[in-house]
């Protein structure tokens, strides 16, 4: 693990690093792969992909501020409130890309993340190739569905407790969520590390401040805005996601075409993509660089 600091907070980080190749024709940078994790998780759930693509790109995964082994706040009070805003992670996103010198990124965003990638698609639109969501789309506002989900979600929040780790077979019943098939056992653990680690105010005001109605609705607005390849792999058994809201979402950038060219399927697969089909995903990531990169 490696850290930087991004506007006053210490940001954990993980870089593998490929042999430089470029295009002799045009010159440009194979671009190193951004991986930003969802609500509540962590970079850990980027491994196994990642070991599929570092042999071919750079791959770059962070914990996003108050979750994981990123700290929440400033410890100098330099920056006393930086946000949890889908624009205030685009900023943070900015920075890192700044701080470790990364000109040329494609970025892949799992949820929140996805949604936190497609935001840093546009502000950093000199340093952003392309985007990939996982499991993220959106852009409908169901009132009642969306005051439940934020309902449920302050509960699991500050209800949460230290001894949950201690509890036998919990983490086969942490392995079962929100997934098509259950995951290995060591999944349900992490995922019991990354829910008790997260920062109660970053998961509270992440969580509130991302899904208000205005958030919501401006994401249509900004995909038809980007004029970088953005593609979305979403998983047929996604009851967090359903196929229905990503192909909204992805219907309103230009590479979406009559048949949804820009959204690709993928079958018994859940909510957590890229552990539950790591082969699958990771074969449609190298077809959709190979088409979109040098």
């Amino acid at each position: 693990m490696a850290t930087t600091v991004i506007r006053g907070v210490l940001h954990a980080y993980d870089l593998t690093v490929v042999e430089p190749r470029k295009n002799v024709d045009q010159g440009a940078d194979i671009p190193t792969l951004v991986f930003i994790h969802g609500w509540l998780l962590s970079r850990s759930y980027w491994q196994p992909l990642i070991e599929c693509l570092s042999p071919h790109y750079a791959c770059l995964t962070y914990d996003l501020r108050g979750f994981g082994e990123s700290e929440a706040k400033d410890s100098g009070d330099r920056y006393p409130d930086q946000g949890y805003k889908l624009a205030d992670y685009a900023e943070d996103l900015q920075a890192l890309l700044v701080n470790l010198d990364i000109k040329n990124a494609w970025l892949i965003g799992h949820s929140l993340g996805g949604s936190i990638a497609l935001w840093g698609a546009e502000t950093c639109v000199d340093r952003v190739c392309g985007v990939t969501c996982l499991n993220s789309g959106g852009g409908i506002y169901l009132k009642e569905d969306f005051e439940k989900f934020r309902s449920v979600g302050q509960q699991l929040v500050r209800n949460r407790f230290s001894w949950l780790i201690h509890v036998p077979f919990v983490d086969l019943i942490f392995a079962r969520l929100m997934v098509a098939r259950p995951l290995a056992r060591c999944w349900g653990r992490q995922r019991i590390l990354d829910f008790l680690a997260a920062d109660a105010e970053a998961a509270l005001r992440s969580l509130l401040d991302t899904t208000t109605e205005q958030e919501v609705h401006h994401l249509p607005q900004l995909v038809a805005q980007l004029r970088q390849p953005v593609y979305f792999l979403a998983g047929s058994q996604d009851s967090v996601m359903e196929l229905k809201y990503v192909h909204h979402l992805a219907s309103f950038h230009s590479s979406f075409g009559c048949r949804g060219e820009n959204v690709i399927e993928i079958d018994d697969c859940g909510h957590l993509a890229m552990v539950e089909q790591v082969a699958i995903v990771g074969e449609n990531l190298l077809a959709i660089l190979s088409k979109n990169t040098p």
